[in-house]
């Protein structure tokens, strides 16, 4: 490890930009307050509201404390030497087998010393806090396949991705610019199958029933001029009591799929405006947007790893001696985790702005902005979600408006 230009400029920034994130959450702490917001009243009871904040408090250590955590571990492990040091025994575990090889069985031994490193928090997020607040239905045999499943997943679908962008840098010109294109073509083709082929693995997913229910959803989806094929109900309730509904699908092979729980504690009237506020997204172009500009960041990220590769005194900064693609791509990442939470703040606030014009687009539809309006009481109530964040939190963090402001656009308020 050499202590120069590259290593100064990424501790800084990881711990100035940690700070802010803990002050910011500190801040969203010191926000509670004792008084039930007045849009809330009449829905959520001094009980409930106090146990959101208890939920929000409780979220917030764990969250520092892992923010904590990672970043001792992180810095330890590279002020140790520790990806120069695993750069050469993979390097001597894998022999003659090659860069590509190389490569996957580094990055891979990374991923899961980091899964490893998280499973600690997330076992204590299920079977504890989320346990001690009544949202947990996840059973031990159900926590453990999902990690499998997910990390057997994540290396067959990405194994093949990495091989790939390792070849494209080592041997094709203008290699950014390749890879920037094998990238976006993988995840346009993942958001296609992943309802038929990756989701069913998670969750089971049954039609709708014919009834009341359906056919206003299909009446809606008409009014709308939405091209929807299928209705269907997931059976989120086998992890946890919260609800949530979302839309999947490219051109005339759209789907909704709706969470059991919020079928169950929703009135028709409220899901059908939950649903009309999903198409609102997709009439006010926001998926095209957000797809627009994702494609245009991730081309940017790639120039920039472009420029970035074998990049010497990057090499220097963590301690490797010999330069590679798939090292540049791990060093990447790290250089790169600073700039995306700053890329983030921009991203969340057009988020935000596109949520305002689908809950406008629903209470137009509908006509009922008060069937929305009290959609949104009953999530926040039922999800014990936060009433009262701190504005800095919010532009740090949130993709969707605080509740309150959201039903006061709502209702004129």
């Amino acid at each position: 490890m050499q202590i120069n230009a590259w290593f100064i400029v990424i501790v800084v920034a990881l711990v100035v930009l940690w700070k802010l994130d803990l002050f910011a959450t500190l801040l969203n702490l010191k926000s509670l307050g004792a008084e039930i917001p007045e849009v809330f009243r009449g829905v959520i009871d001094q009980e409930a509201y106090e146990r959101s904040q208890e939920y929000t408090r409780a979220k917030a250590v764990l969250g520092i404390g892992e923010g904590i955590f990672s970043l001792v571990v992180l810095f330890t492990f590279w002020c140790l030497g520790g990806f120069g040091w695993l750069d050469g025994e993979v390097r001597e575990f894998v022999g003659k087998g090659g860069s590509i090889l190389t490569g996957i069985v580094y990055i891979s031994a990374i991923a899961l010393a980091l899964g490893i490193l998280r499973l600690p928090f997330d076992y204590y997020e299920t079977f504890v806090l989320e346990e001690q607040f009544g949202f947990n239905r996840t059973t031990l045999g159900i926590w453990i396949g999902d990690l499998v499943k997910g990390a057997a997943l994540s290396f067959l679908l990405g194994a093949p991705l990495l091989a790939a962008l390792i070849w494209i840098f080592e041997s094709v010109p203008f290699a950014w610019l390749w890879g920037w294109g094998l990238v976006t073509a993988a995840s346009l083709l993942l958001a296609y199958v992943a309802p038929t082929w990756i989701l069913p693995l998670f969750n089971q997913f049954q039609p709708l029933p014919d009834g009341s229910l359906r056919q206003s959803i299909e009446e809606m989806a008409k009014q709308c001029d939405y091209p929807l094929t299928e209705v269907s109900v997931m059976d989120g309730s086998k992890r946890s009591t919260k609800s949530n509904a979302f839309f999947t699908g490219f051109g005339k092979n759209k789907r909704i799929a709706l969470f059991d729980t919020l079928i169950e504690k929703h009135t028709e009237e409220e899901l059908v405006g939950v649903l009309a506020h999903e198409i609102g997204h997709f009439k006010k172009g926001h998926i095209v947007k957000a797809l627009i500009l994702s494609t245009l960041t991730t081309g940017a990220m790639f120039f920039l790893l472009g420029l970035m590769m074998h990049n010497r005194s990057l090499f220097d900064a963590f301690g490797v001696k010999e330069t590679s693609v798939y090292v540049s791509l791990v060093l990447f990442g790290i250089v790169m985790t600073p700039v995306n939470d700053i890329l983030s703040i921009a991203g969340n606030w057009l988020s935000r702005k596109h949520e305002y014009e689908a809950d406008a687009y629903a209470a137009e539809v509908t006509g009922n902005a008060g069937a929305m309006a009290d959609a949104l009481r009953k999530l926040s109530r039922d999800n014990l979600s936060n009433l009262t964040p701190h504005p800095f939190y919010v532009f740090l963090n949130y993709t969707h408006p605080p509740v309150a402001l959201r039903i006061a656009a709502l209702e004129g308020k």
